[in-house]
């Protein structure tokens, strides 16, 4: 057991597989804080997050504050003392008072090569921006938004076929290894590197409305659009009035008419882009599951000469 005091800030599943690598590397963790319970699923039940769980069921303190902006909301913090404090997709801006409130200061577990794709979405946008390489930053947290110095930092390729799914997870294992990494050395003093002034980017936050694919957009670009909104928010069509989720596909050489389908088999619908055209190969319709296009079709006929609606439409 590690004698450093390390205290977690985490929600979402990503957070919890770091939260776990920390308490299997034999770090004490006196306070756990996360976002309050929110309802999800179909009943809209109040849910845990992901975090929550894991700390409750290794026996862990957990506050979970609506906001860290007074003495009584950081109270639980305050009272457990901790070395550092480890954050990973929290949910909440940190006030300068958490800041400076343990010894070795605040560590974050940031999923991009800091300083691009700062911001709340760093893997989506990397998707869709076509990038070739994402990866983990270890940033010692100042007021700024991802902007404090790095202590690690590790690339990963992004593959031709990974979406924000496959590529989350991925980074979530890596994060948990290198945070251990850093807990380990932050006693001995880890070199803190500002981050470069060139190369800034921000990875604003997903929004519904950007699922909808405008077929006015080169295929290419769309192509990567599906893979960033899987699987969320999902990228969609609307055809015939109904609204289509797009979960799979790839530029195929064809051409026409923005949104007018040129193809239609168990290979593939192919939709006309203002650059070349997309084939699509996995989709779902209302109430209906995830199918390939052979399965979707049985249910959904589409013909060549239909078309997808455009945002002019």
């Amino acid at each position: 057991m590690s004698a450093l005091q390390v205290a977690f800030a985490g929600t979402p599943e990503f957070a919890a597989q770091a939260l776990a690598a920390i308490l299997d590397a034999g770090f004490a963790v006196p306070l756990v804080l996360t976002q309050p319970d929110r309802p999800a699923g179909r009943g809209m039940k109040l849910t845990a997050s992901p975090v929550k769980q894991l700390a409750q069921a290794r026996g862990l303190a957990v506050d979970q504050p609506e906001r860290l902006r007074t003495p009584a909301q950081r109270a639980a913090l305050q009272a457990a003392a901790p070395d550092v404090l480890v954050v990973a997709a929290y949910g909440l801006l940190l006030p300068p008072e958490v800041l400076t409130l343990p010894r070795l200061g605040c560590i974050n577990i940031h999923a991009s090569l800091l300083p691009r794709w700062r911001g709340a979405a760093p893997i989506h946008r990397a998707i869709q921006a076509g990038d070739r390489h994402s990866g983990i930053t270890i940033m010692q947290m100042d007021e700024g938004l991802d902007t404090g110095p790095i202590l690690l930092a590790r690339s990963i390729p992004i593959l031709p076929e990974d979406t924000t799914g496959s590529l989350h997870d991925r980074l979530a294992a890596l994060g948990a290894d290198l945070v251990v990494e850093a807990l380990h050395r932050l006693p001995e003093g880890l070199p803190a590197t500002p981050q470069p002034r060139e190369g800034v980017t921000y990875a604003a936050k997903i929004s519904k409305a950007e699922a909808a694919l405008d077929w006015c957009r080169p295929a290419a670009e769309l192509a990567r659009a599906v893979r960033a909104f899987n699987p969320f928010p999902g990228a969609q069509g609307r055809l015939g009035g109904t609204t289509i989720k797009i979960w799979q596909a790839q530029p195929a050489d064809l051409s026409g008419e923005p949104g007018k389908v040129l193809a239609s088999s168990p290979e593939g619908i192919v939709v006309a882009c203002g650059e070349g055209a997309l084939r699509l190969t996995e989709l779902q319709r209302p109430g209906a599951r995830r199918m390939t296009v052979r399965e979707f079709l049985a249910g959904f006929p589409v013909s060549v000469g239909d078309r997808f609606a455009i945002a002019a439409d």
